[in-house]
């Protein structure tokens, strides 16, 4: 299978996820939430980090926007343009319900994020949170797509799920032990319904191809798409689907997340 066929046969799984989206307890949350001219949807980590690298006032770019929860929360801690970028129209079309019910001004453009049109860009920051990366079949080619987004000066922020969490299964019989390889031989298959609550739905779903890509080779990526890495920090909590969240509190603990903030230099 070709990138381009793998990228498109995600854009349909996740268009037709999106009506297991909306409508459940999380779209409700975010519906009333909304409501509140100050809420974010962020957590401590991400509102630490955001608030560090300095989003008030800037023109912020958020790739993998998903229904623009994220884009709205960027609002909510001053950023001034906002533009979500998501190949999904059907996520989409939530999102800009979303800011409909918020009031908060965003743009949102459906896109491939390797075959933007003309003119988007620059911007002062750009987010990448979780679960973007694993949908990517080739970083380097990702990365400088992300870095052609940013002004010079400007930094990229990425929120995302530690590569060592990927070796677990979370449903299995034994699930402290690890049954996927750190180094996979292809990327993981599935065709079922994508979701974040732990539900299961049985319809029929399109095929989806998951890359999981070492944490070596997210710096790699980076670094090659010409971004000066300023930090990489771990963290033992979860941030991404409920039925992870098992692996924290541990005698042992698994790094469960990271963040890392880069910049563009030229």
């Amino acid at each position: 299978m070709s990138d381009a066929e793998a990228i498109a046969a995600n854009r349909a799984a996740w268009d037709h996820s999106a009506q297991h989206h909306r409508g459940n307890a999380e779209w409700q949350r975010l519906v009333a939430g909304f409501a509140d001219p100050g809420f974010s949807c962020f957590d401590a980590t991400a509102t630490e980090t955001l608030q560090a690298i300095g989003v008030e006032g800037k023109s912020c770019v958020q790739i993998g926007c998903n229904n623009g929860r994220e884009c709205l929360s960027l609002k909510a801690l001053g950023a001034g343009r906002v533009l979500g970028i998501d190949q999904s129209q059907a996520f989409l079309d939530q999102a800009r319900e979303l800011a409909a019910l918020s009031g908060r001004e965003a743009e949102f453009l459906c896109a491939d994020i390797h075959n933007l049109p003309d003119g988007v860009g620059p911007f002062d920051r750009a987010l990448i949170t979780i679960g973007v990366l694993n949908w990517m079949p080739d970083l380097l080619r990702f990365f400088k797509a992300a870095a052609g987004l940013i002004a010079p000066g400007g930094a990229l922020v990425i929120y995302e799920t530690h590569p060592f969490l990927e070796m677990f299964d979370p449903g299995a019989p034994d699930p402290f032990t690890p049954a996927i390889s750190y180094f996979p031989d292809g990327p993981g298959v599935a065709a079922e319904s994508i979701t974040y609550d732990g539900s299961t739905p049985e319809d029929e779903a399109p095929v989806s191809y998951w890359f999981a890509h070492r944490l070596g080779e997210v710096i790699s990526a980076i670094a090659g798409a010409g971004l000066r890495i300023e930090r990489l920090e771990e963290h033992p909590h979860c941030n991404r689907e409920v039925a992870y969240e098992r692996y924290e509190n541990r005698p042992a603990q698994l790094p469960l997340c990271y963040v890392l903030t880069a910049r563009k230099t030229g």
